[in-house]
């Protein structure tokens, strides 16, 4: 068994003798006849270890918080939302109120579309498009009243007029195109009478020559098609 020991040079006033830090750091080979006091010792030079440098494996959550300020300019990564993600949600949104609806109803998903989206743009609140329709019409495009209201929304030519001069009676028969003026004209009607959709509704239904003239005499120009739309419902009928 061989190990290595470490030798001290010493000088002849016999302090020992300085080694520069780079300097081969002497030893001697000693065997175990040696260290009996029977063996010959055979000295060995060999390069001086630097000490390692180790890291603790676990640091106090304050020491990790403290270097972590102490971080020149940390990265911050910022993502900006992708307008494609917004738009299919609001897709997916939609087509899931239009689905709802034409359940709801009991009517083909593509009438339900087209009256969704007729009362976003006139600004109706699509619940009370919906319940117009179904009172009007019974969601039949070509219904015709005995007094000449045409379509969907059950306008007269002279209503429609005022909105679209050269709209014909045919193209009230057209859904899109009855849609789009009826709830015009109701929109229209709710602005005029302050919010109170219970009178625009009458107005609607009645004309504005019937309803005035019961408030002048004093009468209520209630005849119960306002109570029929508004049951259970809690909207204020616009979208703003």
């Amino acid at each position: 068994m061989i190990v290595l020991a470490a030798a001290v040079m010493l000088r002849p006033d016999g302090k020992p003798e300085p080694t520069p830090a780079d300097a081969p750091h002497p030893g001697v080979l000693v065997s175990e006849a040696a260290m009996a006091g029977n063996g010959p010792q055979i000295p060995v030079t060999g390069p001086r270890v630097a000490p390692l440098n180790v890291q603790p494996l676990w640091r106090p959550a304050g020491e990790v918080l403290k270097r972590a300020k102490q971080t020149p300019n940390p990265q911050v990564f910022a993502f900006a939302p992708d307008p494609r993600e917004r738009e299919q949600r609001e897709s997916l949104s939609r087509w899931h109120h239009i689905f709802s609806y034409s359940t709801k109803y009991r009517i083909k998903p593509d009438l339900a579309r087209r009256i969704y989206d007729a009362a976003i743009v006139a600004g109706i609140e699509p619940e009370l498009g919906f319940r117009l329709v179904r009172v009007e019409s019974v969601f039949d495009p070509r219904a015709i009243s005995p007094v000449g209201a045409v379509g969907l929304t059950q306008l007269m030519l002279g209503t429609a007029r005022e909105f679209e001069p050269r709209v014909t009676r045919e193209q009230l028969l057209d859904p899109d195109v009855n849609l789009r003026i009826g709830f015009r004209y109701l929109r229209t009607l709710i602005r005029e009478y302050k919010g109170d959709l219970k009178l625009a509704l009458l107005v609607y239904n009645r004309g504005p020559t019937a309803v005035h003239a019961a408030l002048a005499m004093g009468m209520s120009p209630a005849n119960g098609y306002e109570s029929i739309i508004t049951r259970g419902y809690r909207g204020r009928g616009t979208l703003d």
